[in-house]
């Protein structure tokens, strides 16, 4: 019996989620990078390179609540990828900053990334390129308003 569009989806989707986060973990967690997790490379990212950001700040960006957040940050401080200072404007914001160490995590981290876009874009019309922002922007807002 032939499977139904919406079964193929389902299957895509299911296959999709599990093989970009087992490849992911295979491709970024590498030798020199070792005593991190995916997770710890996802807070990685989500500090940035950019100015420092207060735990809040990171915390809201990957839906985790700062006490969570706090205790991965502790294992990522001591292993030397980020340092954490307290605001001079307000002693209570505790700001967060890449060491070069972390920075280094980012930048292989964001070039996985790049490279698995690249991949999945390559030949794609730009009306198919839209189609496919589309689909994903609505596959994005499914699962956020899930969130909630």
């Amino acid at each position: 019996m032939p499977r139904s569009q919406n079964g193929v989806l389902n299957e895509l989707l299911v296959n999709l989620f599990n093989n970009v986060m087992n490849t992911e973990s295979k491709a970024v967690i590498t030798e020199e990078f070792k005593d991190i997790s995916n997770n710890d490379m996802h807070i990685i990212e989500a500090v940035g390179i950019d100015s420092p950001n207060s735990v809040s700040v990171i915390a809201k960006k990957l839906s985790v609540t700062v006490g969570t957040l706090t205790v991965n940050m502790n294992g990522l401080e001591k292993k030397g990828y980020l340092e954490r200072v307290r605001s001079s404007e307000d002693k209570r914001v505790v700001l967060v900053s890449l060491t070069e160490k972390g920075r280094k995590a980012f930048f292989h981290h964001r070039d996985f990334h790049k490279a698995m876009i690249r991949s999945a874009v390559r030949g794609l019309e730009a009306e198919e390129m839209q189609a496919l922002i589309n689909c994903l922007t609505k596959l994005n807002t499914f699962f956020e308003s899930v969130e909630e």
